[in-house]
This record gives structure tokens, C-alpha cells and sequence, in this order.
């Protein structure tokens, strides 16, 4: 898979402005509305009339409000002085800007006000003269610096609003809130000012592309025609201004373009005048510029011609201040100079040049020129969507209640048109406007910085939100049916037509809480924006920049978690009212009923607040949002986020959560900077610098020769298509389930039952992520699916922690993928019964495969009729199982005694078991024979079967306590079995007869012990000619007579070769989807030897202190950080890298063409050698002598490989990092993410990534779970090749997995299981130990297993510390004294007669009472502490399966 490359910064350049085919906007004819005041108000007066003051001259006074009444300043009395207001328009000094009224010791006057104290006529121009009050009461006004331009912003209109006569504020009109009747008597009254641009003598027109880069579109995005007119929304003007006018400051504008798929591209343009020849302008447009007079046509000398331009840059991403800069730099070069670089050489080295902030370079800091730099900042790592949004403006511009109104005008879809004279200010709120309702959707049209030539967009008769330039209104009304939000003035002005509901039909407490916040975070808006002048200057000098920046993010970021939390209140529970497509689908599948309870939700709703939800369910808004929800989507990683917000909020609470449901993301503050610098200059041939020859008198049109040629790799940056949603991650863990898998290991770690299952929970995660490739490679795609979903089903009965749901959606997927509908739903029913609520993107990848698979058809015809005569022959097998079964039974009782006879077990009143000794006879005793107990239950434990074996010749060797028997089926090549009836043998009936746990205990009569005969091996094979099976040496013979064959017992074959194929223990919760007693491959049944054998361990050996750690203690000590490899000792505490030991021999043999049996016209022999199901032949082969000319052999008769006469095997000896859980699948993840899902079917996974393959064989064969990555060790380096064709069917691979190391220490003391394997002569893997003088003899190991089986552990232990302390210099010790008694027993009485869990009860119970006479502290200096309760924790979920 190819490396993804980041993405690019900037796709185009443009230069917009009037071009010779642009159209005019206004034409002479129209004229909709008067004509714009030609100049702004520069002066404002008071004068009284009652004292004879007139109106002074250029002043205009104000008699009447806006409806016609007549209007006082001062009306509260009939003697009070009349007073009036009185403006003055004009040039000559910078206009008004703002207007206030002042109390005098009420009020502190703000910086940059002046205050009319007097009137023209030198008297006091208190407003509150005529008042009682002694408060003194002025007009104050605020003036425009010196240094603004023509065209500069201000006061063109003023009027005055007595609301008492039904007077309103009128539009685009701010108002003073302070009356300036300050008595007690008359009407209030107000005042209001409008602020425009005063412009004179401007012709308007639609604004056309001057020039571009690249000239080439690209194939992901097309530059779009329209960019142009936004570029410049008020049209491309021609303005006549005085010869004497301060040249006019850029302007900066953003706007947002939406592509049909919803993408945005962000547009970043900065706006300014340059001078426009007069020879290219017609008489006519001279005419109307006032460039000619009226009455003889002469020019005019004293005025000047300009135009307006707009360069601008376009990205998918919303980084306006930087792109700010970086126009301003571009402007600023085109008009100084002259230099030696072209224009166009600067703009292709930032785009071509500055890369992307990305984690691995967060800061980049560009150097445009010695004196202009500009610093790039990573995006705020956020799981919403990414957005040209600022909160912060938002707020600071509407406030909390008019921003509480617009998010209910936006939630009920209304018509809002938002304008200002501020360009910048439209995009950032309406971006905000549609963030704010997130997880919703806007679905109407959206346009926050709407040219002039799209304002027809104001009439659709669709909601919508458009952004719009105040002066827009001075040629225009606005529409009577649209709610207009002023942000100059924060003014919100409702039309009589369209009613908008109260903000009281919200949800009271959310709405509560959201006012509140809202409120604190308007609060410290105003503290950090409205500090004085030196102050706020002192912080930005002498604060670091990082520190501002965080503030501003991290309240930014508290503004938008506000909102979040109420859209999260509002739609609280609406998962469980999502309705999942449960049949075929049909024309209505799709509808919004067909998908949610529309009906249900709102009856779940607060009745007080039913108008609300029910315009809300009615929007488009939500039938969008519940679509999204139902069916995959790009947006399920938002969504999903915002599930986990909705389980955080609590609707009834009167604040806001501690928990932050939005955290600021720190990586901007990463001292990793890349520096850019600024293009080369070129230099001469001699090395001097070259002449600047590059000046320009006005914006160059860009030539395309000047500019720098990308690099080779760069250049595919420009056409690459952008990243989108990864078309599978069903397999895939998404943001949010990584950190709720790393809390809940986190919480987990410290509980040791719920660790040991979080562990599972992740190895069964492993299994599900590698199920398409095992699907795949499978013959029947049906049949593996079914394996999969039993797979499901045994981990909900066995309670695993799932940290996520992609065992759900992984299988969801497949059966969507090879037309499985119906196994979907039973996999969603099964979910729903773990009470687990899918999530997103599992509900959408449901949904997807119900919907796009092929359902079965709806007459079942002779499938139904099959069926039901299926159904009554099972019927009728029912009603005569009881009755057959009763003979049956009855038949086996007769036959018990001597089959119990034959297989070697005493009777409770023969001599042989009064001759018993007493530790050994207690092992057939029972329970309750002592004090503290003895091993009751390390006899035969089994469970039962469906129906007995009529014959006992049919009798199967139960290799494991849950085991039963089963008829031949159909494998796979890594020996699983697919299918089978499962059988109950008369063995099993045995057992659980002679099971001190499921029957009375066996009392012998005879209370005097006598000495005890020696059973020889003739009567006991005189005994089993005449019964059948032959019998079998009890485990009490085994421990009496070690001495006298080389035999092997039958649960010595389980505890060998039993653990290659059945590695499960049902009795402790492990699960198996292949049965133990299923009969072994045609590969295995005889001396023929499988072509690989495998041997692991996950067995480590501590560096500091030489401890062997055992696989559950490796699982105890690992941590819940998924990078972290190490383990903990649990002798030593220390740290430690656990190792995976892999022993590969490989027994392929090339065949040679002389000696082959088919060269010489001979058929090869069958395989004669007993499977483990034949236990006439195990039996027989046990008793069977070894003549003094053999080759050594296993037990059972199978050949030692490494003996004289067999194959020489090839061996090889391997090690790798064993990886827990946690770790594992992270790297997994993060293989498939970079070589595809195809790479785990590929032979070079065992090669290129052997610590990922050998830990998932590991994790796979430890479970018992299905895969095919053994055959791929088949074709890799540990392998030999064979010249030979393969066979159709690979062979098998047998593997066995190991408790022990695999190499042991030549220096430290065999093991007590070893010694005990060494005294019996076994050549089960002894080969590899050597036999130093060990202090451990075979009477101490006999009086070992004696002490235990009397239920006197505490003997056992305090013999073997004693026997290490009388020994001068005692050998070195690996294995703690638990860990040699366990396995001691095991060796001895076989696995499948040990009760490990009673036996961990009984050594604790030791411990403890060994611990009250020597102290802990020794015990745990000599090893003798039993495991921690996380170590059986972790044993007791995986099972205890592992082979000594």
C-alpha cells in the first residue's frame, strides 16, 4: 500500500478585478432606493430653541422621529428647555464613528470619547437639565483616526426612536441603549445611527479572473467559475475620489464554497484600490464618476480614478491568518520595489515550498523576507468536524441570548440573513452558526458571504443562511419572511410574517446551563479584549506567544463544548429509538419512519416542550442525521463522538459536568519547528548580486515563465485527490474506541478477574481482525461465517470484556459481503443480548449488509416441508431415547465390574487396596478423610455425553475433563474440526462413576494395613486377555512401582501428546472449537511423523534475579499502556521484555527416485500406529516390553524422530518479543493499515513481521480459534523446500504449546517433573536436560506426591525447604516451589486428574500456615509464595492447557 502523502497547503492563486467584459451592476434607470448620503457626518451639536440658540450653519437638526412625531431631548416638564440634536456632513475631517450618552459619575468614559459639554452658543448642554435629579447627563461621540482613507467607515445616518409611539429601531440602524429623557415625566426616547461606507461617484461591476496559478485545474478540484465574485462581493468598482485622499487600507474577506458533495474549500481575499487610467473610460462613465462637468463637459483635474482588485488564495483548509499574512506580504511587495525576484516567484515558493503541519512537524515557521514571517500551527486535534468557525467572535458579537435565539432559528431550519460591514466577521459566525448543531447537519443552502450577483438567493422559498454586506441594504429591502441579524449592532430584527419560537420552548435545564456558560465565557471575552491599550500591549510583547494562543484555543474550545453538551441533552437516548432494518428491504426502507421512532422519541419527551421537538423532528436536519446514523457515512467517526458525549451529559443536573467533554490538544506547543526560508536571489556570473529589475506600478497580471517549477515530488502534491473515509474499517478501531479501550484497561489493570478478562477480550479482537483473511482462503465462506458467530456466542457465555465492537462489525461486515442477511441479524440479536448498544459504525456497516444482500426467498416451498419432516422424525428419536437408554444402562452395570477389573482400579474390599499406604490410598478415598483436606478431585473427572456406545470395544481416551467423543468429520489443514456428532463413550460412564465428585466416596472395610503384593506385568496381561479393553495401570500403581517398564499411562499421553492437539480445558472456561477426542489426521496415526513440528513457550527467565516467569505471570505483570512491552517479575518486581520461544523441526524428507516405493512397482505401508481413540492399542502398546535392540520411542509407540533409523530432523531454535494483548493489536492495526489486509494470507508475513505472526499463532492455538497461518511457515525460512509437487491439501503442522522453557539451563537443577520423567525412564523431551547430582531423590519425590495426597501441603513444602537447607551448596533454583509441585503432579497422575483450582486453594491454605512459623519475608526470599490472584485469574480464562 502506498504511503500517504500529506496535503497540500494552498490549490490556487487568483487575482480578481474588472475585466473588459465584466457587466455593470447598477444602471443609470435603477434606482430601488434613494440615493446614498455622498458624505459621512462629521460633527454633532445640541442647541435649545426655548433660549433662542438656531440651527448653526451646515448643521441639519432632527425635529421629528422616524414615524413623524415630533421629538424633545428634554420634554419632562413645560418649563424645561427645549433641547434638540443637530449633525453636519462633510470631508474635511474623519467622520463619526460612534455615538453614547454619558452620566457623570455614574458611568467611566472610555477611551477615545469626547463629550459635548456645551452647546455652539457656549451653554451647558446637559441633557438632564430640567430633570430633579443633580445628575448631569451628556452626548459623547467617537471620531475616526487620522490616518483612515476615503472611503472610510462611519456615521452617514442619525434618528431618534420613541417607542412608546410604536417606533422600532430600524434596520441596519444601531441604537444607544440609554434614554436620553433622563425625567421623570414624558416619553423615552433613543437614540440611533447607521454606519456605512459614504461613497460618491462609483460604478459597479461584476468582477471577472485576471489571472490564476496553476493554470491547469487539478482532477480532484476544478477551480470553480464563481471565485471571482466572491473574491469581490460588492462587484469590481471604478471610484472617483480627491486628489488629496489618504490612500485606503486592504481589506481582508473569507468566504466558504460547498461542492456538491458537501466538501467546503475556504477562500481567503484581501481587497484593495489602485489607479485606473482615465483614457479608458467612456464619456458617459466620466458623466456619472463627476470626472467631467455637467454643463461644458471639461475634466475635472482635482479628482482621481481608482479601481478594486482582490488577490486570493483557496484551501481545504480554514488557516485564515495565515493566509492573511501572507497576501498582505504579497500586496505590500507588488507596490514597493524595485527587486530582484519576480511577484510570481514568491507565491509558487509558498505553495509549492511550505508543507502541512503534521504531527511529526507541528510548527512551521515560514520566512517569507528579512522583515515578514508567518508561523503555521497544527489544526486542534478534534474529533468534530473540521470548520472556519470562531466561537469567540460569535460570542463577542451577539452575546448569549441573541446566540441562544439564532441556535432555536437554525435548529427549526428558518431564514437568517447575517450582514455586516465587516467581510471577515460573516464567514467566521455563520460557519459557527452551523457548527453549533452539531451532530446536525445544515442541508439548505449556505452561503456566509453571498455576492451581490447571488442575492436572488434571499427570495428561495427554502430556509437557508446567507451572510451579506450592510451596504447591500442601501440598494435594497431585505425579504419581509427572513430574520436579519445584525452584527454591527447585535441586533436581531423579527418580520411580523415569520414568527420564531420563543426560547423558552427549549429544554429548561440544558437551556439553563448553555446561558450560563455562555454568560462566564462572555465575561472573560470582555476581559482580555477590552483592557487598556498599554496593557494589553505589555502582555503581547512580554508574553510568550504560545500562552495567547492556548488561552484563545482553550476558550474557544469551552464556547463550542457548551453547545455541544446542549445538542447532546437535547437528543439524549435517541439510539434506542432507532428502528434496524430487520427484512428484506423495500421502497419505504429508506424513510425516515421506516428508520426511527418518530413517535416513540417524542412521547419520551418533557410535554412542555413538544412544539419544539416536533419542528425539530420535522427538519431536514434530522431525517439527514438519522440516515447518517442508520448507514455508513463519512461522518461515523463525529458521530460516534458524539454517542460518548450523550452518555456523559445528565439532562437533570442544574450545571455542567466536571468531566470536559472537549480536551485542547497540546501538540501546537511541540518544540519541533521546521524553518522555511525565503527563496534564493539569483547571482551574476562573476558572483555579484544582479540588478533589481522587478517594480510595478500596479498588480501585475502573474506571467506564467516566473514561476519556480515544483520538485518532483512536490508536483504530485498539486493533483492528489484528497484523503477520504477508508472504504473497509469495519475491521478497524476507530479514535474513540482506542481511548475507551485504554480506560477501560486503564480501570481494569487494577482488578485482577476483570484484567484477565480484558486480556481475552483483546486476544478474541485479534482473531475477529484476521477473520476476512480466513474467510477468504476458506472453501465455504457459509461455514466459516457459522464458525465466527459460535465464536461470538462462547464469548458472551464466557464474559469476555469486549473493549470495542469490532468482533461485531467485523462479522456484521462479512455477512454483508458474501450475502448473509440473516446471520447479520442473528449477530445484532446477539449483541443486543450482550446489552451492548452499537454504536455508529456498527449500526451503519448492519444496515449496509441488510440492505445490499441478498435475502432468501419468502415461499419456502419444499424447504419448509423438509423442515417439518425433519422435525418429526427428531420427535420420534426423542420419545424412544429413554427407553433405549435404560437398557443400555442397564447392560453396562452388568458389565462394570469387570471392565473396572480390566482397566486396573481396585475394589474398596480387596487385600491389594487394605495393602495400600495410606497417603496413596486416600487418593481413592474421597473427600473428607482429613482436616484440611486431600485432592479429591485428581481422580477421573468428565463430562457427560449425549447417548452411551452400545460396545465397549467402541470405548474413546478422553484427552481433556469436557471432552466427548465425536464421529469423524471434515478438517481444515490446521487440524479443526468443522463439523461432527458428538458421542458419549462407556469410558465416560466409567469415570463418572468412579469419580469421588459425582458419587459416594469408596470406604474400604479392612482397618489394618498389610504388606502389599507385587503386581507383575504377566497377571496383569493374563487380565486383559480375558476382558476387554486390556487394562490399564492405575495412577496409584504408577506411583508405587516407577521402576518397572518404561511404560506410558494414558494420562501421560494426554499430558504429551494429547497437548499437540487439544490444548483446552473446558472445566476452567476455555473453548475449542474441535474436539479432543476427535480421531488425529491420517498424518498422525501412524509412526509417519507431520512434515513440521512447531513447540512454543512464552516461559521467560528474569534478567535481574534468573526467576522463570510462566505464562500467567506474564500476564498478571503486563500494564494497560499499548506501548509498553515489559512485564513485571513477580519475584523481583523488575521489568523485564518476556520472550516467545519458538522450536521449529522440520521432518521433510525430498524423497529419493531409487529407494521410493513407487519406483519399484510397491504400494507403501498403511499406517499402523495407534490414534488416541483406540485405547485397546494405546493400552497395549504401554504394555508392551522394549527388546534391548529397539530404537527408543515415545509413549503410545510413536518413534522418537530423533532416534537411530528416523528421519534427521531439522531444527531450528527461535525467539521473539511476547506481546501482550494490548500491544499486539496495536501493531497489528498499524500492519494492516500500511500493507492491507492481504499481507496476513501472504507466506512473507512469517519472514518480514515474525514477532506479529508467531504471537497471533500463539494467541490463536491458545484459544483453540481457527486460522491458516500455520501453513504460511510452510513456505518461509524455517522450512526446507521440497522439489516435490505439493499435494492439493498442504500438510499439516503440528503444534504443541509448552509450560516449561524449551531449552533448559545447563547449569541449574532439572526440575522435580524431570527427575521424575528421568526415574520412569521416559523419553518424553529429555534428551535436552543433563543429570547433575540433584538433591532431590525418588524416595523425596514419592514423599512429595504422598504428602499431598494426604492433603498435608504444608509437609510438602516444609520437606523441600528443608531438604535445600541441609544442602551445602544448593543448586540454583529457577522455578518457585509452587511451580515444581504443580508440575510434579502433573507429571505423575496426568493432567487430566489434577484440579489445579484445589490445589491452588491448598497451597494458599500451606502458605499461610508455613508462613506463621518461618515469616513471609523468607518464604518469598526462597520462592515458596503461591501465584498472585491476577496470574490465576489470567490462567483460569485462558484455561490451564499448556503442556509440561
Amino acid at each position: 500500500m502506498a504511503e500517504e502523502k500529506p496535503p497540500q497547503l494552498v490549490d490556487y492563486f487568483v487575482v480578481a478585478g474588472l475585466t473588459d467584459s465584466s457587466k455593470a451592476l447598477e444602471e443609470e434607470s435603477q434606482q430601488p432606493r434613494p440615493a446614498r448620503p455622498s458624505e459621512p457626518i462629521t460633527d454633532v451639536a445640541v442647541v435649545i430653541r426655548s433660549q433662542g440658540e438656531d440651527v448653526p450653519q451646515g448643521f441639519t437638526c432632527i425635529e421629528n422621529s422616524t414615524s413623524g412625531h415630533p421629538v424633545d431631548l428634554n420634554a419632562t416638564l413645560l418649563n424645561s428647555p427645549q433641547m434638540y440634536l443637530c449633525y453636519k456632513r462633510g470631508r474635511g475631517k474623519p467622520p463619526l464613528i460612534e455615538l453614547g450618552v454619558h452620566c457623570e459619575g455614574k458611568d467611566r468614559l472610555k477611551p477615545g470619547y469626547e463629550i459635548i459639554r456645551t452647546t455652539p452658543y457656549s451653554r451647558p448642554a446637559n441633557l438632564s437639565s430640567g430633570a430633579a435629579s443633580h445628575q448631569r447627563t451628556f452626548l459623547t461621540y467617537r471620531r475616526a483616526a487620522e490616518s483612515q482613507g476615503h472611503n472610510t467607515l462611519g456615521i452617514t445616518d442619525i434618528c431618534l426612536v420613541v417607542p412608546s409611539k410604536g417606533e422600532n429601531t430600524p434596520h441596519t440602524f444601531c441604537r444607544v441603549d440609554r434614554n436620553l429623557n433622563a425625567g421623570m415625566w414624558g416619553p423615552a426616547v433613543f437614540l440611533c445611527y447607521k454606519m456605512a461606507m459614504s461613497k460618491a461617484n462609483t460604478l459597479v461591476y461584476e468582477a471577472g479572473l485576471l489571472s490564476r496559478y496553476p493554470e491547469q485545474d487539478s482532477e480532484s478540484f476544478p477551480l470553480p467559475d464563481s471565485v471571482p465574485v466572491f473574491c469581490l462581493p460588492m462587484g469590481a468598482t471604478i471610484e472617483s475620489w480627491p486628489v488629496n485622499t489618504k490612500y485606503q487600507l486592504p481589506v481582508f474577506s473569507t468566504f466558504v464554497l460547498t461542492g456538491a458533495s458537501g466538501d467546503k474549500v475556504y477562500g481567503a481575499a484581501i481587497q484593495f484600490h489602485e489607479a485606473y487610467p482615465r483614457e479608458r473610460l467612456s464619456e458617459k462613465q466620466s458623466l456619472r464618476l463627476g470626472l467631467l462637468s455637467v454643463v461644458d463637459r471639461r475634466p475635472i483635474a482635482s479628482k482621481s480614478v481608482q479601481t478594486r482588485r482582490s488577490i486570493c488564495v483557496l484551501s481545504h483548509w480554514p488557516l485564515f491568518d495565515v493566509f492573511r499574512k501572507f497576501l498582505m506580504f504579497i500586496y505590500r511587495y507588488s507596490i514597493s520595489g524595485p527587486h530582484v525576484l519576480p511577484l510570481e516567484t514568491h507565491i509558487s515558493h509558498f505553495m509549492h515550498n511550505v508543507p502541512f503541519p503534521s504531527p511529526q512537524r507541528p510548527r512551521i515557521l515560514v520566512q517569507m523576507s528579512p522583515y515578514d514571517n508567518l508561523l503555521l500551527c497544527q489544526p486542534v486535534s478534534s474529533p468534530l468536524p473540521l470548520s472556519g468557525a470562531s466561537f469567540l467572535t460569535l460570542l463577542q458579537n451577539l452575546g448569549p441570548e441573541n446566540a441562544v435565539t439564532l441556535l432555536l432559528a437554525v435548529l427549526t431550519e428558518q431564514k437568517l440573513l447575517i450582514h455586516s460591514l465587516r467581510p471577515d466577521v460573516l464567514t467566521s459566525v455563520s460557519e459557527a452558526l452551523v457548527s453549533m448543531i452539531f451532530p446536525l447537519c445544515w442541508q439548505c443552502p449556505y452561503i456566509p458571504l453571498c455576492p451581490l450577483t447571488l442575492a436572488d438567493v434571499l427570495c428561495a422559498p427554502v430556509p437557508f443562511i446567507v451572510g451579506i454586506h450592510s451596504s447591500y441594504f442601501d440598494l435594497h429591502d431585505p425579504p419581509r419572511d427572513v430574520i436579519c441579524v445584525d452584527l454591527d449592532t447585535n441586533t436581531i430584527f423579527l418580520s411580523e410574517e415569520r414568527k420564531l419560537l420563543s426560547p423558552r420552548s427549549l429544554p429548561r435545564r440544558p437551556c439553563k446551563v448553555l446561558l450560563a456558560a455562555l454568560h462566564a465565557h462572555f465575561q472573560q471575552l470582555d476581559e482580555m479584549y477590552n483592557k487598556p491599550v498599554e496593557e494589553a500591549s505589555l502582555e503581547f510583547l512580554l508574553t510568550d506567544y504560545d500562552l495567547v494562543y492556548g488561552r484563545r484555543k482553550q476558550l474557544e474550545l469551552e464556547i463550542q463544548a457548551s453547545f455541544l453538551r446542549f445538542m447532546a441533552c437535547v437528543l439524549k437516548g435517541y439510539r434506542s429509538f432507532l428502528l434496524p432494518i430487520t427484512r428484506a428491504p423495500c421502497d419505504t426502507t429508506h424513510d425516515s419512519s421506516s428508520l426511527f421512532f418518530l413517535q416513540g422519541f417524542l412521547k419520551s419527551r418533557d410535554r412542555a416542550y413538544q412544539k419544539f421537538y416536533g419542528q425539530l423532528l420535522r427538519t431536514q436536519l434530522f431525517t439527514q442525521f438519522i440516515q447518517e446514523c442508520s448507514f455508513v457515512s463519512d461522518r461515523h467517526a463525529c458521530l460516534e463522538f458524539f454517542d460518548t458525549c450523550v452518555e456523559k451529559v445528565q439532562v437533570d443536573l442544574e450545571k455542567a459536568e466536571d468531566a470536559p467533554l472537549m480536551e485542547l490538544d497540546d501538540s501546537h506547543g511541540s518544540e519541533h519547528t521546521v524553518f522555511i526560508m525565503p527563496p534564493e536571489e539569483p547571482l551574476g556570473p562573476d558572483g555579484a548580486e544582479l540588478p533589481a529589475l522587478y517594480c510595478y506600478d500596479s498588480f501585475p497580471v502573474l506571467r506564467s515563465e516566473l514561476f519556480e517549477r515544483p520538485q518532483d515530488q512536490l508536483a504530485a502534491l498539486l493533483c492528489q485527490p484528497k484523503s477520504s473515509a477508508p472504504s473497509s474499517p469495519a475491521p478497524r478501531r476507530t479514535k474513540q474506541e482506542m481511548k475507551m479501550a485504554q480506560r477501560v484497561a486503564q480501570k481494569y489493570s487494577s482488578m485482577p478477574d476483570m484484567w484477565a478478562r480484558c486480556l481475552l477480550g483483546h486476544c478474541y479482537g485479534l482473531w475477529f481482525i484476521y477473520l476476512p483473511t480466513y474467510v477468504r482462503a476458506a472453501p465455504s465462506k457459509v461455514r466459516a461465517l457459522q464458525t465466527a458467530y459460535e465464536v461470538l456466542k462462547q464469548m458472551e457465555s464466557r464474559k469476555v470484556v469486549l473493549p470495542d465492537e469490532v468482533c461485531y462489525r467485523s462479522l456484521m461486515q462479512l455477512c454483508g459481503q458474501y450475502g448473509e442477511p440473516v446471520l447479520s441479524v442473528r449477530v445484532l440479536l446477539e449483541m443486543k443480548r450482550a446489552g451492548i448498544v452499537p454504536n455508529t459504525v456498527t449500526y451503519g456497516y448492519y444496515n449496509k449488509a441488510v440492505l445490499e444482500s441478498k435475502w432468501p426467498s419468502g415461499t419456502q416451498g419444499g424447504r419448509l416441508r423438509w423442515a417439518k419432516l425433519r422435525n418429526v422424525v427428531l420427535g420420534t428419536a426423542q420419545f424412544r431415547q429413554p427407553l433405549r437408554q435404560r437398557q443400555l444402562e442397564s447392560e453396562a452395570h452388568g458389565s462394570t465390574l469387570p471392565v473396572i477389573k480390566a482397566l486396573g482400579v481396585l475394589e474398596p474390599g480387596s487385600d491389594s487396596f487394605v495393602a495400600l499406604p495410606p497417603g496413596l490410598r486416600q487418593l481413592l478415598d474421597g473427600p473428607g478423610s482429613s482436616e484440611d483436606g486431600s485432592l479429591s478431585d485428581l481422580s477421573f473427572q468428565t463430562d457427560e455425553g449425549d447417548r452411551p456406545a452400545p460396545d465397549s470395544a467402541e470405548v474413546q481416551l478422553s484427552l481433556g475433563p469436557g471432552a466427548q467423543g465425536s464421529k469423524p468429520g471434515r478438517r481444515d489443514e490446521n487440524h479443526n474440526s468443522l463439523g461432527g456428532t458428538p458421542r458419549r463413550g462407556l469410558a465416560a460412564k466409567l469415570q463418572q462413576l468412579l469419580s469421588p465428585a459425582k458419587r459416594p466416596s469408596l470406604r474400604h472395610a479392612a482397618s489394618v494395613e498389610q504388606p502389599s503384593p507385587r503386581w507383575d506385568a504377566g497377571s496383569l496381561r493374563r487380565a486383559s486377555e480375558q476382558t476387554e479393553p486390556p487394562p490399564r495401570k492405575s495412577p496409584v500403581e504408577s506411583l508405587l512401582h516407577p521402576h518397572e517398564r518404561p511404560d506410558s499411562t494414558a494420562s501421560e499421553s494426554s499430558v504429551s501428546l494429547g497437548s499437540e492437539f487439544d490444548l483446552s480445558d473446558t472445566s476452567l472456561g476455555s473453548f475449542s472449537l474441535r474436539k479432543s477426542s476427535d480421531p488425529l489426521p491420517e498424518a498422525l496415526a501412524g509412526p509417519e511423523l507431520p512434515p513440521v513440528e512447531i513447540r512454543l513457550s512464552s516461559c521467560s527467565r528474569c534478567q535481574a534475579c534468573g526467576s522463570l516467569v510462566h505464562d500467567e505471570e506474564v500476564m498478571a505483570g503486563w500494564t494497560p499502556d499499548d506501548s509498553n512491552l515489559n512485564t513485571s517479575c513477580p519475584f523481583c518486581a523488575r521489568p523485564f521484555v518476556p520472550l516467545l520461544s519458538i522450536e521449529i523441526q522440520d521432518f521433510q524428507q525430498p524423497p529419493s527416485p531409487s529407494e521410493s516405493p513407487q519406483s519399484r512397482g510397491e504400494q507403501p505401508p498403511a499406517a499402523r500406529g495407534p490414534v488416541l481413540s483406540d485405547r485397546s492399542r494405546c493400552l497395549a502398546l504401554d504394555e508392551a516390553e522394549p527388546q534391548p535392540g529397539d530404537p527408543p520411542s515415545l509413549c503410545n509407540g510413536c518413534a522418537d524422530s530423533s532416534g537411530p533409523g528416523g528421519p534427521a530432523p531439522r531444527s531450528e531454535l527461535v525467539t521473539f518479543a511476547y506481546l501482550s494483548p494490548l500491544v499486539l493489536r496495536k501493531e497489528l492495526e498499524s500492519l494492516l493499515e500500511n500493507e492491507g489486509s492481504e499481507f496476513l494470507a501472504q507466506p512473507e508475513l512469517v519472514d518480514s513481521h515474525p514477532i506479529i505472526y508467531w504471537n497471533l499463532v500463539w494467541y490463536f492455538r491458545r484459544l483453540g480459534l481457527p486460522s491458516n497461518l500455520l501453513q504460511l511457515v510452510l513456505a518461509s525460512q524455517h522450512v526446507r523446500p521440497t522439489p516435490q509437487v505439493q499435494p492439493l491439501e498442504a500438510p499439516p503442522v503440528c503444534v504443541r504449546l509448552l509450560w516449561d522453557v524449551l531449552t533448559p539451563d545447563p547449569h541449574s537443577c532439572p526440575p522435580l517433573y524431570v527427575l521424575w520423567r528421568i526415574h520412569r525412564n521416559s523419553a518424553a523431551r529429555l534428551q535436552s536436560w543433563r543429570h547433575p547430582s540433584s538433591p532431590f531423590s525418588l524416595a523425596f519425590l514419592e514423599a512429595v506426591l504422598s504428602h499431598v495426597g494426604l492433603g498435608e501441603m504444608h509437609k510438602a513444602i516444609a520437606l523441600f525447604l528443608q531438604t535445600l537447607a541441609v544442602e551445602p551448596s544448593p543448586p540454583p533454583l529457577q522455578r518457585s516451589i509452587y511451580r515444581e509441585i504443580l508440575f510434579l503432579m502433573l507429571a505423575a497422575l496426568g493432567r487430566d486428574h489434577v484440579n489445579i483450582a484445589t490445589f491452588d486453594k491448598k497451597y494458599k491454605a500451606a502458605y499461610a500456615k508455613v508462613a506463621s512459623s518461618l515469616g513471609k519475608e523468607e518464604l518469598t526470599r526462597r520462592r515458596a509464595q503461591p501465584p498472585s490472584s491476577k496470574a490465576i485469574d489470567c490462567r483460569r480464562s485462558f484455561g490451564a492447557t499448556l503442556e509440561c
